[in-house]
């Protein structure tokens, strides 16, 4: 079951353009975290996002895209980086984020990746025929 897990750093929406880690025994620390997850065999995917000030959101109302370029005035809890893991289970995904040396200011939300194999046959049929080699849709092989 892959997973991720989403990095919610409050204070991070307010950041300006350019801001990054400066704390090295924090960096260090979560370098470490991800470092555990790979020798482990669970990490597909990690990453840290720029702040919301270097970002666009694009809506659709009346399904024609509207593009807004960041900061955003409403955001109340942005991302501040991920990580995708393959794990068994929910509780293996939540036991993982409990091993993150987060801060106070943090907070991990932990969500299922959808499996092409969790929707129903006609979805999965139109998925298959549409894009019959796309291995992104499919679990990764461990």
């Amino acid at each position: 079951m892959r997973f991720m897990l989403l990095m919610i750093p409050h204070g991070y929406e307010n950041a300006a353009p350019g801001t990054i880690p400066d704390d090295l025994d924090a960096v260090s620390a979560m370098m470490a975290y991800n470092a555990s997850m790979q020798e482990a065999g669970i990490l597909i995917s990690c990453d840290g996002l720029h702040p919301p000030s270097m970002g666009a959101r694009v809506s659709f109302p009346g399904r024609k895209p509207t593009v807004v370029d960041g900061p955003f005035a409403e955001a109340k809890e942005v991302l501040g980086g991920f990580w995708i893991i393959d794990v068994p289970s929910r509780a293996a995904a939540i036991e993982w984020a409990t091993r993150c040396p987060g801060g106070e200011n943090e907070v991990i939300e932990v969500r299922q990746i959808q499996e092409v194999e969790d929707y129903p046959a006609e979805v999965q049929a139109l998925t298959a025929e549409a894009f019959p080699s796309m291995q992104t849709l499919k679990k990764p092989a461990n």
